[in-house]
């Protein structure tokens, strides 16, 4: 395979502390290829009882354990919180319950299902079934599960920390960025609008066809557990500063127009310049 056509190694990005013991491990895909990469981003929270949130690509793998056990013990983790069941979030579950013995893994019977048929081999006796509206009692604090308004998957649940504030929303509130981008804070605000808006509308295209005011009722539910900070897989953190423009622009998706993705006159510019590329 030629370098033209063979896929480059993962770009290292180090975890950021997003709060106090709150750290988002991160990782992009796309880096450096036009037009711009997106986050591949998992979590984990040092409490009484260490809680991993989600577990990142099987592409990433090793970068991700390394991040992962240079910032908890493999016997310290506790809890393993799989937002839902799309191979990006639990992509490198079964490493990490391999290597955290005490840990509980906090998933759904929905999403054991869909798991199952995939060849999931964690065993049941490790697993823990709560739903969106379910508490996790993690000793020194008690996680919300809250539903993000927006999600690909029907076994979705975010995770909110009391104590720190920090929403983990999972695939909502997202967008791409040029380079591993830590905070929303550091994007151009034009880039971030236009990135926000493509993201989350070709993620979820069903938001198109709701009601804005039903709609407005699932947003409510972040904003009213007043977070601090939205932390997701797929884009930077959105620090405090601008909570009030995220809300602004989700609640706005549903009369939103949708961007036009890529096309084959895309694809085909791609190929013609990594034939170029190959030929020399």
């Amino acid at each position: 395979m030629s370098s033209a056509t063979a896929p480059s190694p993962p770009v290292r990005h180090r975890p950021v502390e997003i709060a106090p013991d709150t750290f988002v491990i991160q990782a992009t895909v796309g880096e450096g290829v036009a037009p711009q990469a997106i986050h591949m981003n998992s979590m984990v929270i040092r409490g009484a009882e260490p809680v991993v949130v989600d577990t990142g690509c099987p592409v990433h793998r090793k970068q991700y354990l390394e991040d992962l056990f240079a910032l908890v013990e493999p016997d310290d983790v506790r809890w393993v919180f799989i937002s839902h069941d799309d191979p990006d979030h639990h992509g490198n579950l079964e490493a990490v319950m391999d290597a955290c013995l005490n840990a509980t893994l906090v998933a759904s019977w929905f999403m054991c299902e869909r798991l199952g048929a995939e060849g999931f081999k964690v065993s049941p006796s490790r697993w823990r079934w709560l739903g969106d509206r379910d508490t996790l009692d993690a000793g020194d604090r008690a996680f919300a599960l809250v539903r993000p308004p927006l999600y690909d998957s029907p076994t979705t649940r975010g995770l909110f920390d009391p104590i720190t504030g920090v929403y983990w929303a999972s695939d909502c509130y997202a967008t791409p960025v040029e380079q591993g981008t830590a905070f929303v804070s550091q994007l151009d605000p034009d880039m971030w609008a236009a990135g926000f808006a493509a993201f989350n509308l070709w993620n979820s295209p069903w938001v198109s066809i709701t009601d804005p005011d039903a709609f407005g009722v699932q947003c409510s539910r972040v904003e009213q557990l007043r977070p601090t900070t939205i932390a997701s897989t797929h884009g930077p953190t959105i620090e405090a500063s601008h909570l009030p423009q995220a809300f602004d622009m989700l609640r706005r998706l549903p009369d939103t127009p949708v961007p036009p993705q890529p096309d084959q006159a895309t694809l085909d510019h791609i190929v013609a310049a990594m034939n170029n590329v190959a030929d020399g």
